[in-house]
């Protein structure tokens, strides 16, 4: 079983950036496609962005692509969510998800999750 703990999220104005980071307790961690999915207060878990366990493979949704970069480091056992240009829009807690070889949009397509960190964007 993978562990997974996000953390740098908190409280930013509009047009702020912030990077989140997910350290995985596994050290099998390297091979494991990874995402970052986020859900506000009464809506579904929304996809962001996945990438594959090589790092050569990056997927994204439209609502933040050319916002959100999604990285990964393998000595580290940790992916990162690096967000720009950040709206109101953009509140919700976000967590990482651990899955297979392949990335995907859909939260069932992974097999371990984070607790969240919360991001919070004033207007």
């Amino acid at each position: 079983q993978v562990q997974l703990v996000e953390s740098g999220g908190g409280l930013v104005q509009t047009g702020d950036s912030l990077k989140l980071s997910c350290a995985a307790s596994d050290r099998t961690f390297g091979t494991y496609a990874m995402g970052w999915f986020r859900q506000a207060p009464g809506k579904e878990r929304e996809f962001l962005a996945a990438i594959t366990w090589t790092g050569d493979n990056r997927l994204y949704a439209d609502s933040v692509k050319g916002r959100f970069t999604i990285s990964r480091d393998n000595d580290k056992n940790t992916i990162y969510l690096q967000m720009n240009t950040l709206k109101p829009e953009d509140t919700a807690v976000y967590y990482c998800a651990a899955g297979g070889l392949y990335v995907a949009r859909h939260p069932s397509q992974y097999q371990y999750w984070g607790q969240g960190t919360q991001v919070t964007v004033s207007s």
